[in-house]
């Protein structure tokens, strides 16, 4: 099952954990509201979305593909007949949206369920017999890019191997068979149960979102439930992690993690990352949650502050099977203060000399608005923040600054602009173009021109650096008046607009019609680029985990694409800049190979590229069990080489001397931010390389 739909889980309930079971499911079919809700929304992007598009057959054709890619994505439940029958439809979609009917939409969805309920029955009937491990065969999990099945035989033979492979996955964490028969049975059970469970709204928000994400993927429809699920959300009344869930292919996977949130400060839990299951409490039993719907999973996660939910994960970019971790979140609010700019010094020594490098990390770009428009002068502010922790910094007298925004998906616009104005003296910031080609330009909003550091500066950015945190670094890049270091950014130049649909239909009290967020304009750099879809090229690249080929914009079917407008008018902040990047990266690729730390890096980057790799796993016990034990030991063998290269006195008689996982968990290894390690010392090779400029500026 592959319906997006994300959900934010900051939240507290007291719930139930008992299943429902509908033994009369619900039919299946269009309502009155929902072709009124499906003729606006075609209005609006007629009218205002960026792309200036017309729902033709040309369109059609595309939210039919989507469509049947949220459904069955994997191509694991519907037959080659059955995607021939619906593309017998594909130049009728857009007249559906605009003045027919809806109920083929339903009736796609509802061989959808067929198809399910028949996958699940036939799974079910696979548990009855124990399976043999020994034979030599392999599951092919990612069949995105494969033909659908053309027989019930050869869907049969999918699912037996995907049977197969779920039980083999327990069977490997010690499970007897009776135990493997019972989870499973419960999971594919409840799986036809919420089959059942799903309604006319469900339905048509999957379908409208289809047509939505066949336009650019950050345009959305959210049903009524769903939107009001947002409000709860946004206004922060509830307890939970802090992270964005989404269903993808039955697994809860982790969108992203909320600046400040309880996820996002503990530092384990990663973008990516699926949950496989869900415990109340430290010492909590694991609940099995692959294939449950999101609404579920959010209330397990849920609960009173202070308390404990314990996720059992599959870590990103692992292919099924492998061993999967524990990871305990302390449920709290999403707090203010703690997505506030943070600062520490780092020292850095070189020729004799211990250079202070600042360090500020900023979370997100945010702005709180009501404070303000009460007119308290304290209200929080990135900008106010990042300003005054300057200021304690310089009196601490550091050589160089750090702005750390690595995984900052952005926040307020004008805090960025803002934040730009105490680096630059004055000028333009960033450009914007709407639907209507108008094009208008956002200026550094400090008349007085007062800059806040004039020093050494160094931007640390990653491909989850995004939108308004993409916006700074381009700025700051195209004046030439600092460094950017890091990973090619998210390229999210893109900008949406939310429009509460009950404010523009005429209706009875009692309905409701959810909400449409559509894509209105896009950002572009001073220089005339757009940072969509590309994002921001840092000057000096550094290693990273995350893989460039499966997150970003680029990354998205249907992403708008890269362009450009006019140049603005600005003047260069720092010529000599440019010439110096190409000795600093010089500098930076010769202490990889020496850096231990750098150099563990890349081999786990380089070890994390084959597991993705993999299209196929084994379904052999005693080559899985291989697989595992080299896993192990190529993470034992790691470990000790770190020991022995941090030189760490920690007791041990020599680096083998660990011989398991919990062993290598129990020791306090200090914890080593290698990139930020690597940006200070970048810093203090541009602070040398300052300091020779201006002797020779003074010889000359």
């Amino acid at each position: 099952m592959k319906i997006k739909i994300s959900i934010i889980i900051l939240l507290a309930l007291s719930i139930s954990h008992a299943e429902i079971i509908i033994e009369n499911p619900l039919e299946l079919k269009k309502q009155d509201k929902h072709e009124e809700i499906s003729q606006l929304v075609k209005k609006f992007f007629e009218r205002s979305h960026y792309s200036e598009i017309r729902i033709n057959d040309e369109l059609s054709s595309k939210i039919l593909e989507s469509y049947i890619d949220s459904m069955d994505g994997n191509k694991s439940y519907f037959l080659l007949s059955d995607i021939e029958n619906f593309n017998k439809l594909s130049n009728q979609i857009d007249d559906m949206i605009g003045f027919q009917s809806l109920q083929p939409v339903f009736d796609m969805y509802e061989v959808y369920r067929t198809r399910a309920r028949e996958r699940m029955t036939y799974a079910l009937q696979q548990l009855e017999f124990k399976k043999d491990f020994t034979i030599d065969e392999n599951f092919l999990f990612d069949r995105s890019n494969l033909t659908w099945a053309d027989s019930v035989n050869e869907l049969n033979e999918i699912w037996r191997k995907r049977v197969k492979n779920d039980a083999l996955n327990l069977k490997l964490t010690g499970k007897e068979w009776s135990e493997i028969q019972e989870l499973l049975n419960k999971r594919y059970s409840r799986f036809l149960k919420q089959m059942d469970q799903l309604n006319n709204d469900d339905v048509f928000e999957s379908f409208m979102n289809a047509f939505t994400h066949s336009l650019d993927p950050h345009s959305s429809y959210m049903s009524p439930r769903n939107s009001e699920e947002y409000q709860i959300q946004m206004s922060l009344s509830y307890y939970g992690i802090g992270a964005t869930l989404q269903i993808e292919d039955d697994y809860v996977l982790i969108v992203n993690l909320i600046p400040g949130g309880p996820a996002a400060i503990d530092g384990k839990l990663k973008p990516k990352d699926k949950i496989t299951a869900v415990g109340q409490g430290v010492d909590g039993k694991l609940i099995d949650v692959i294939g449950w719907r999101i609404d579920d999973v959010v209330k397990l996660i849920r609960g009173p502050e202070n308390t404990v939910v314990k996720l059992q994960i599959l870590p990103s970019g692992t292919i099924p099977g492998a061993p999967e971790k524990i990871i305990n979140i302390t449920r709290n609010q999403v707090k203010l203060e703690d997505q506030a700019a943070k600062s520490n010094i780092i020292s850095v020594p070189r020729e004799n000399t211990e250079w202070n490098i600042g360090v500020i990390t900023i979370p997100s770009f945010y702005r709180d608005f009501q404070s303000m428009m009460d007119g308290k002068q304290d209200y929080a502010s990135t900008t106010k923040d990042v300003k005054h922790i300057i200021k304690e910094l310089k009196e601490k007298n550091i050589d160089a600054l750090i702005l750390d925004l690595r995984s900052n998906g952005g926040g307020h616009l004008t805090e960025a602009t803002a934040l730009s104005g105490l680096f630059i003296e004055n000028g333009p910031i960033v450009q914007l173009r709407n639907a209507n080609g108008r094009i208008s330009r956002l200026d550094d909003p400090d008349p007085l021109r007062r800059l806040a550091y004039d020093g050494p500066l160094i931007v640390l950015v990653n491909r989850f650096s995004a939108s308004a945190s993409e916006i700074f670094a381009a700025a700051i890049q195209d004046y030439g008046r600092g460094i950017i270091v890091g990973q090619q950014t998210f390229g999210k130049g893109t900008v949406q607009n939310l429009y509460p649909l009950n404010r523009y239909i005429k209706k009875p009290k009692d309905k409701e019609f959810g909400q449409l967020t559509m894509t209105i304009g896009k950002y572009y750099r001073i220089t005339g680029e757009s940072t969509q879809h590309r994002g921001v090229m840092p000057d000096i690249e550094l290693p990273s985990h995350i893989d460039l080929q499966l997150v970003g914009e680029s990354t998205r079917k249907t992403a708008l694409p890269w362009d450009t407008i006019r140049t603005a008018k600005f003047k260069l902040y720092n010529p000599v800049l440019e010439n110096a990047i190409p000795s600093l990266s010089k500098k930076s690729i010769s202490r990889s190979k020496t850096n231990d730390d750098l150099r563990f890096l890349i081999e786990e980057i380089e070890k994390l590229k084959n597991f993705r790799a993999k299209k196929t796993i084994s379904l052999n016990l005693e080559q899985r069990e291989q697989e595992r034990s080299a896993e192990i030991q190529d993470q034992l063998k790691r470990g000790n080489e770190r020991i022995s290269a941090l030189n760490l006195e920690l007791g041990i008689e020599a680096p083998d001397f660990i011989k398991s996982l919990e062993e290598l968990g129990q020791l306090d290894l200090p914890e080593v931010d290698i990139n930020l390690n690597e940006a200070a010392e970048i810093a203090a090779d541009l602070i040398l390389l300052n300091n020779d400029t201006l002797l020779i500026t003074k010889n000359n």
